[in-house]
């Protein structure tokens, strides 16, 4: 697996080996001592999967504290652009966001560690998205940042009247009155 660091320390791409032929194809989209090896450390215990159609936009969600959760995350049918955005008060990279495509054509996944909000949007006509979580879900520490604060100025790189949201989506704070994480206690953490 190929291992491509992003400009926020922690989140980083993994390029899986595809293996092609006139059957179709074969790769392992997980290896838990090949990551590791990578400087990735998380034990995995809840997988979950959606389905979105063009224009829906999931996020940006986190857990709060004690439920925290670092994520890996792939695209099994069609494409989305996936964002990661630092909520670690204190971090050198607070407020700054990773933006990366995922398909189910580059097979590409993103990890994403705790302390960080995440969310896509649908880029294809239809996407199936598969994601593992390293704590379980707990609605009570659910919490959202507004997709368009433009404190983040994230680009979402779809052209369309408005997004589909789901109702919680629409009332997300901006970051700035978001419950946040410290920086500082999610190291010694």
């Amino acid at each position: 697996m190929n291992v491509i660091p992003t400009e926020i320390d922690g989140v980083v791409i993994l390029e899986p080996k595809v293996f092609g032929d006139a059957r179709g194809y074969f790769f392992e989209s997980w290896n838990e001592a090949e990551l590791a090896a990578a400087g990735i450390h998380a034990r995995f215990i809840q997988d979950n999967e959606s389905k979105s159609r063009f224009g829906v936009l999931r996020g940006l969600h986190y857990q709060a504290p004690p439920c925290t959760q670092a994520k890996l995350v792939r695209v099994i049918c069609g494409a989305v652009l996936d964002v990661a955005v630092d909520i670690r008060k204190g971090s050198p990279t607070f407020g700054r966001h990773v933006a990366v495509e995922l398909s189910g054509e580059n097979k590409r996944q993103l990890f994403v560690p705790r302390g960080f909000a995440h969310g896509f949007v649908v880029l294809s006509d239809e996407v199936i998205f598969a994601y593992k979580c390293d704590n379980r879900y707990s609605p009570p520490h659910e919490r959202g940042i507004a997709f368009d604060d433009p404190e983040l100025g994230i680009d979402w790189r779809v052209k369309v009247d408005s997004f589909i949201l789901s109702p919680k989506d629409t009332r997300n704070p901006r970051l700035a009155d978001a419950e946040l994480f410290d920086f500082n206690e999610m190291k010694q953490g």
